[in-house]
């Protein structure tokens, strides 16, 4: 593992094959696909920031690198997707074997650019931030007191420089003008219709001047005079005291609602009437739209359940019988809401808190495409929802980075395709010979837009191999190489434009001896996180699709074609140390929430994906396969095995299941905390070993987004399902003989043991 996450520390890109199946056939025998998730803006601790513009190939446009050929007595370069020759322009004159650029340097394989103008004393002044905050009021008075003392908070939190914009909406929605805080001002649209950008415009009397010519991206305020945008949006300063007062005097929405009905909500017409404001005010620059919804969308075309409460809210079940009447509706709604977001640049972050569900499925697709934030929590008191939020704003160690306006391109080597993303991005068209027939997620293009990205952003991206049996074993040696590289052209959370390129080399090899090869190069936690991101989409894509059958059938070629055995001799199977936790991985990837989806609901199961899609290599691990930490008098805190038997009456677990972090108190520890021995002065060993495990989960919910949920339980305790459902039922309400740690898992699942059983059986056949 270790030279995996030495790779990723130096490039930020996790590959399941590090060394490639070099032909087609080669590499659909692999199951895995050839892949990589590369994190565009993550941190890396030696990266180089050049003062000046990159230079680039005349044909495929890739960047200068380390692995191009370079003649130095001719002053030319060779690139090495299309080995096209380039010139050197006049300033790399002096260029030689000793006084090589930063961007030629062989340990130098990501180097960020950033416009010379930029790196002078004065840099221009930026676009700022622009944060529309749009506000639910269909709130009980309690849910309404902790949303606004959040939302105060977190104003405080905003750069100073960022512009400010706020909506709230139920049965109609209000625009508020923050420009004119004397007399508070607002313009009322109905919920339950569908308004265009230019009717926006008219009723709110915007003053247009002379539009420019358009840019690649829109500047900001073309075609809107200043005065007329900021009467919508202004500077933090500017508007604290009108964004306030308006806060602190939002009632709940005063549209009475009879018992048997639901608050009218019209959710979706809020969202495209800031997505439209934001439209007209700011194209280009990096705007965030945040939704803050505590129940189920009710009216207009987002709407996903009448106002009758006599009729539930979807479930999967009406989902897969196609029952849900207002769902596709929905969906369609967004998607055209994405497209138009995604077309001026804008970024949607979701805020669902409700015990119910909000229609975090049908808004996926905005958020996802867009690159927006989502946090889903049982209320807006709830630490997960108040501690992200503050999270978001928070500058120093572990601030999130946002950045925004991304566009995210790619380079490779002619013998591979790209088929596509799956995650936080959203297709800018851009096809060209690279561009695969098989699609998987955002496909058909080279080139994708990121509106909203930050340094735990992360994207799949899946590749295919076209190249075909070589007849001549010559031809085959010349280079064995294949190339890869990644720009990320993005603005900087400090407002400065920049462009991160990543290129790689890897080696590919083919015929009769590169199984050995290819195990050597195998990583298999980017593997299972891989198949999760690919096992998810299918399973929202491809109706009549089995998960568990897929996984199963992926697993068992994987193990005959890379275990070692004898045929018909389960016994003799053996996997490599490569391989030997990879099983494992798919065992709790089929009982993971990304595939079981009877216990959650539609909105939770979609926010589960979000997270997953979005989240680097080590994140994603931890919500397949949950760690497990114990801590007891005998031993410091130790790794445990993720099973019923690590349960033991004077043990304490700690359970990091990325979502939840749940603190198990096995019976003995949980009497004698109930009988206060802790607070006894002769008892600090007791005090010590309780606080260590809420000291170990607070380290690691300090740099964690959205921030997990802490449950604290005892064996036996009604809380303890937490941990319970996670853990292998080695031993359950079947099993013969005593029970190690004394507990049962009530289940008709499968144990481990007799996964692996029955994989070995029929991998050997």
């Amino acid at each position: 593992m270790a030279e995996f996450l030495e790779l990723e520390s130096q490039d930020g890109v996790r590959m399941p094959w590090n060394v490639i199946p070099g032909t087609k056939q080669e590499s659909s025998n692999c199951v895995v696909p050839v892949s990589a998730i590369y994190s565009p803006i993550r941190p890396l601790p030696n990266i180089t920031l050049l003062p000046y513009s990159p230079l680039r190939c005349r044909t495929c446009r890739s960047v200068l690198n380390p692995f191009a050929i370079v003649d130095f007595a001719a002053k030319i370069w060779i690139c090495p997707f299309c080995f096209q020759r380039n010139h050197f322009p006049p300033n790399y004159a002096s260029i030689s074997d000793d006084n090589l650029p930063a961007e030629l340097f062989p340990h130098y394989t990501t180097i960020e650019y950033a416009q010379d103008s930029q790196i002078d004393q004065s840099p221009p002044p930026q676009p700022p931030l622009v944060f529309m905050f749009v506000i639910d009021s269909c709130l009980i008075e309690e849910e309404m007191g902790f949303l606004k003392s959040s939302l105060s908070q977190a104003f405080d939190l905003l750069p100073d420089n960022s512009l400010v914009g706020l909506i709230t909406f139920g049965t109609l929605v209000h625009v508020h003008e923050l420009g004119f805080a004397q007399i508070p001002k607002t313009y009322v649209f109905r919920g339950n219709k569908d308004i265009s950008k230019d009717q926006l415009l008219e009723h709110m009397s915007f003053f247009a001047k002379k539009p420019k010519p358009a840019g690649v991206i829109a500047g900001a305020r073309d075609g809107l005079s200043a005065e007329s945008i900021s009467r919508f949006l202004l500077p933090k300063a500017e508007c604290e005291f009108a964004f306030n007062s308006i806060l602190e005097e939002l009632q709940k929405d005063p549209w009475g609602v009879p018992t048997d009905q639901r608050a009218t909500r019209c959710t979706s017409t809020a969202l495209s009437i800031a997505a439209s404001l934001l439209g007209a005010c700011v194209p280009g620059s990096g705007a965030r739209i945040m939704a803050f919804i505590g129940g189920p969308s009710t009216e207009g075309s987002g709407a996903i359940v009448s106002k009758n409460l006599s009729e539930p809210i979807r479930s999967h079940k009406d989902l897969d019988k196609d029952s849900a009447p207002l769902y596709h509706k929905a969906v369609k709604f967004y998607e055209g809401l994405s497209k138009q977001l995604v077309h001026q640049g804008h970024v949607l972050d979701l805020f669902a808190c409700a015990l119910d569900q909000v229609g975090v499925a049908e808004l996926k697709i905005a958020v996802e495409r867009t690159g927006g934030l989502v946090v889903l929590a049982e209320s807006f008191g709830h630490p997960v929802f108040k501690d992200s939020l503050r999270r978001i704003f928070q500058a120093g160690d572990y601030d999130l980075g946002l950045s925004s306006n991304g566009i995210f391109e790619i380079n490779c080597s002619k013998d591979i395709k790209v088929q596509g993303i799956i995650g936080p991005c959203a297709s800018l068209e851009k096809k060209g010979p690279l561009c695969s027939d098989t699609v998987i997620g955002q496909g058909n293009t080279t080139a994708w837009k990121m509106c909203g990205l930050d340094k735990a952003t992360s994207l799949c991206l899946i590749f295919e191999v076209v190249k075909k049996e070589s007849p001549d074993a010559t031809i085959q040696s010349t280079s064995n190489q294949f190339y890869f590289q990644f720009l990320t052209y993005y603005q900087h959370y400090s407002g400065q434009m920049r462009l991160r390129v990543t290129t790689l080399s890897r080696r590919w090899v083919a015929g009769p001896g590169s199984i050995q090869d290819l195990v050597a190069g195998f990583d298999q936690e980017a593997a299972a996180v891989v198949m999760a991101r690919q096992v998810s989409f299918k399973m929202e894509t491809e109706a009549e699709f089995d998960p568990i059958r897929w996984l199963d059938k992926a697993l068992i070629h994987l193990c005959s074609r890379f275990g070692d055995f004898q045929k018909e001799s389960p016994s003799s199977f053996s996997l490599s140390p490569r391989l030997s936790i990879f099983p494992q991985f798919m065992f709790n990837l089929r009982r993971s929430q990304f595939v079981q989806v009877f216990n959650n609901s539609p909105d939770e199961t979609a926010y589960f994906r979000m997270i997953l899609n979005r989240e680097n290599v080590a994140n994603s691990v931890v919500m397949i396969q949950p760690s497990l930490i114990s801590f007891s008098f005998h031993s410091g805190p130790e790794p445990a095995l993720l099973d019923v038997a690590a349960i033991a009456a004077d043990r304490i677990l700690l359970l990091d299941s990325y979502f939840t972090m749940v603190i198990f108190h096995g019976a003995t520890i949980a009497q004698w905390r109930k009988a206060g021995y802790h607070n006894q002065p002769e008892h600090q060993a007791f005090a010590h070993l309780l606080q260590a495990p809420r000291d170990e989960a607070d380290s690691i919910i300090k740099e964690r987004f959205p921030v997990p949920r802490l449950v604290i339980c005892d064996q036996h305790g009604s809380q303890a399902r937490f941990l319970l459902a996670k853990l292998n039922p080695s031993a359950t309400y079947n099993s013969d003989g005593p029970l190690p740690g004394g507990d049962v898992i009530f289940t008709d699942d499968v144990s481990f043991e007799v996964f692996l059983d029955h994989l070995q059986r029929l991998a050997v056949q």
